[in-house]
């Protein structure tokens, strides 16, 4: 349930809103904006909802009364109207500025995440990507350098000035994360590890939570859900593609038409995983534009200095030169929108 309060609602005229709905043991969230709402996050008694939703209509100061229909209620527009945008560095989420993600699958060394971090940046990129933790199909493919990769990323985000991104795959290592990286992402396989969620969400670290392959719309709003009842306000959506009829072609079918969904029955920002979705280098670029074209807020790219070397995902990972001409495609696709890539940064 949501109440809109009038345009010029006094401070006593909201706090009695507030106290009436307390004094029914249930909690409050304030929601500030052009006019301030009211939201009432827990769940209402059947008997209660009705009753109280007539008795707050007419209290002095209030507009109107909504019922919140989607299962959802945190991450949905219902309840929060406005759309969400925080910064996290230099990057910011569900603006105007497009937010860049780019760097490698694995983090395989300090020159190797150095050499693609000053690049990357060079060409616009206001978040590092790197993975120290692996979550690999077969125990036998590279893992991961662990704990030095993530002080490698900590290192190396300092010493080039950008935001860091790597991934979480459990509770007990979300504060090792959050002391190592700006942004917590907890991947697909993960989206419905509820106790990462939860200790990603009590973590109050921006997170960016990636859409399961099989997931539906609501299972990943749901998911999402999990953070913001936590207290996290600072979450990033990410559509990387659900499972393929076909795998011939590609790895996975990128689900562009869950962008335009998400920012209509959401308030969270939302940026692609292009990589991931075709799984193919020569296509990525064409998905990026298409994502941007789809409204996204950003995009999230895999880049290596050489990507045969590559020690994980290489046959979707991009070279420089291929990011850059991404890019410069991407940037138009942006324009006609009305919004505009972050401009290469070079630091001091």
């Amino acid at each position: 349930m949501v109440v809109v309060m009038r345009a010029g609602a006094t401070q006593d005229e909201i706090d009695a809103v507030k106290e009436t709905i307390e004094s029914n043991s249930l909690s409050v969230l304030l929601m500030p904006g052009s006019v301030m709402a009211i939201g009432i996050p827990s769940a209402i008694p059947t008997d209660l909802r009705d009753p109280l939703q007539q008795q707050l209509e007419i209290m002095p100061g209030v507009s109107k009364v909504t019922q919140v229909s989607r299962a959802f209620k945190l991450a949905s527009r219902e309840f929060h109207p406005e759309s969400t945008v925080f910064s996290v560095g230099d990057a910011t989420f569900g603006g105007n500025e497009l937010a860049m993600i780019a760097g490698p699958c694995s983090i395989e060394g300090y020159d190797q995440l150095k050499e693609t971090a000053e690049v990357v940046k060079g060409l616009g990129a206001n978040v590092l990507r790197g993975g120290a933790f692996k979550p690999r199909t077969s125990p036998y493919a590279f893992q991961g350098l662990a704990d030095e990769g993530l002080r490698i990323m900590k290192t190396v985000g300092k010493e080039v000035g950008i935001a860091t991104i790597s991934e979480v795959m459990s509770p007990d290592m979300v504060g090792l994360l959050a002391e190592h990286v700006d942004i917590l992402q907890i991947g697909a396989r993960s989206m419905q590890n509820f106790p990462l969620l939860i200790e990603a969400g009590k973590s109050k670290h921006p997170v960016m939570l990636k859409r399961g392959p099989s997931a539906t719309i609501d299972e990943f709003l749901l998911a999402a859900e999990y953070l913001l009842t936590h207290g996290n306000e600072r979450v990033i959506l990410c559509e990387r593609g659900v499972h393929p009829l076909d795998r011939t072609y590609t790895r996975n079918t990128l689900d562009l038409s869950a962008v335009p969904v998400l920012k209509e029955v959401s308030h969270l920002p939302v940026i692609v995983d292009p990589s991931h979705g075709v799984g193919v280098a020569k296509w990525v670029p064409a998905m990026a534009c298409a994502a941007i074209a789809a409204g996204a807020d950003g995009l999230m790219v895999e880049v290596h200095p050489d990507p045969r070397k590559a020690k994980s995902d290489a046959a979707q990972t991009l070279s420089p030169e291929a990011f850059a001409a991404m890019v410069e495609a991407v940037s138009k696709f942006a324009g006609v929108s009305g919004r505009s890539l972050p401009a290469p940064r070079v630091r001091a």
